[in-house]
């Protein structure tokens, strides 16, 4: 996933631990505005859009409690990393009711901070595809209605698609020529990873081909490992 260009907002009152912070981010390609207490912090938030929050808890002015609440209250979608002095397990939850994704204790290992933005950034642009509310596609020849769950080839009848299989082939759509994580679908559709349905998600990959391979242009790719690639060939 692309790090580069994704904003992130860093409040923390301690300019030394603060600086070297940023610095950290911005070398592994992020673009980082750091804020030095919570009042600085909710004003740099509402004159840019950033990708994610990290937010001291202990802070004068404001604390990073309160700050994350104003922040919700005008995005409530935007990721928010925590970061405390106190292990507290109060402090924790009253970090997740104000809706925090994450959180870390102080001192903490800068690479598990690393992995866990990128995890975040990346599930949420990978929930904002899926949540989206596109119902038409065109994949090569073939016009997918996921409204009526219609697959129609070229000017033949169209074929009615089970429920499971039309939100299968939308999501495999939304991901056209890119990844679609085996994760993403097995939540989203069957509400479940297990091996279970993760073996019935495989039974429709295949009832879907055998749809598609009416299309030469037109294949479902296995991705070992992390999940599938609707592959759509310009004809040329």
């Amino acid at each position: 996933m692309e790090t580069e260009n994704k904003k992130i907002l860093l409040v923390e009152d301690d300019p030394n631990f603060g600086t070297v912070l940023k610095d950290y981010l911005m070398m592994n390609d992020y673009n980082v505005t750091h804020a030095k207490n919570g009042m600085e912090g909710f004003e740099k938030f509402k004159k840019d859009d950033y990708d994610l929050c990290i937010l001291d808890v202990m802070m004068p002015y404001k604390d990073g409690f309160t700050l994350a609440k104003e922040i919700r209250e005008k995005n409530e979608d935007i990721p928010i990393i925590f970061l405390t002095a106190k292990a507290l397990k109060e402090d924790v939850l009253k970090g997740y009711k104000v809706g925090a994704d994450d959180y870390l204790n102080k001192p903490f290992d800068s690479e598990v901070l690393l992995m866990k933005i990128k995890a975040i950034i990346q599930r949420k642009s990978v929930d904002s595809v899926a949540d989206s509310k596109q119902f038409e596609f065109n994949v090569g020849n073939f016009h997918l209605n996921s409204k009526l769950r219609f697959l129609t080839y070229k000017e033949e009848e169209p074929i009615k698609l089970s429920p499971k299989e039309n939100e299968l082939l939308r999501m495999l759509a939304l991901h056209e020529n890119d990844l679609m994580p085996r994760e993403l679908a097995l939540t989203k559709i069957w509400r479940d990873d297990n091996y279970f349905t993760s073996r019935s998600m495989d039974v429709y990959i295949a009832k879907l081909r055998k749809y598609l391979k009416k299309d030469d242009l037109v294949e479902i790719l296995n991705i070992h490992g992390e999940g599938f690639r609707l592959v759509v060939k310009k004809d040329d």
